[in-house]
């Protein structure tokens, strides 16, 4: 048995709602959630977007390999509503690096495991520098200690908070 972290979100009219679905489905398909945090409403990072983002970490105990974690989730997305195509053309058309999307789950950690595949990254490999990330994390396991960087949650997110102010 693994323990995952994941973080939940998205922008896209009626996010609460496949929120909360995906957490179901999540705890369906993927495995127990343990815990979670709330749910944390910020602006979009590396674009812009008039709605606002909703995220929230589910801790979720599982037997799936990453990779059959990460095949779950997408499926998951797909089943609510995620098109990555339109995505893509969207994200093409505007040069921006991210778009809106109704519901986008991320692994972030899985134990202590470090993956590094052309389709997987763990831990994720920007969330350190995510205020989106690291305030809901904090709230649930900010001791935890991030297996590359060797910094708890708490301190990656001091840091960043640090840096933001000195801009």
């Amino acid at each position: 048995m693994a323990r995952a972290v994941l973080i939940t979100g998205g922008n896209i009219a009626g996010v609460k709602e496949r929120m909360h679905r995906a957490q179901e489905l999540i705890n369906s398909r993927a495995g127990v959630v343990m815990r979670c945090s709330h749910r944390y409403e910020t602006k979009a990072w590396g674009f812009e977007s008039e709605c606002p983002f909703e995220n929230q970490i589910l801790v979720v105990d599982t037997e799936l390999s990453p990779e059959e974690l990460l095949h779950t989730v997408q499926k998951i997305e797909l089943e609510l509503g995620r098109n990555r195509a339109a995505e893509e053309q969207e994200k093409a058309a505007t040069g921006a690096a991210y778009g809106s999307r109704p519901i986008d789950i991320d692994i972030l950690f899985y134990d202590d495991c470090v993956v590094d595949t052309p389709e997987l990254k763990i831990p994720h490999p920007l969330l350190h520098q995510r205020d989106f990330v690291l305030a809901p994390l904090c709230e649930i396991m900010r001791d935890y200690r991030h297996p590359v960087l060797g910094k708890t949650i708490g301190e990656l997110r001091d840091e960043l908070i640090a840096e933001e102010q000195g801009r």
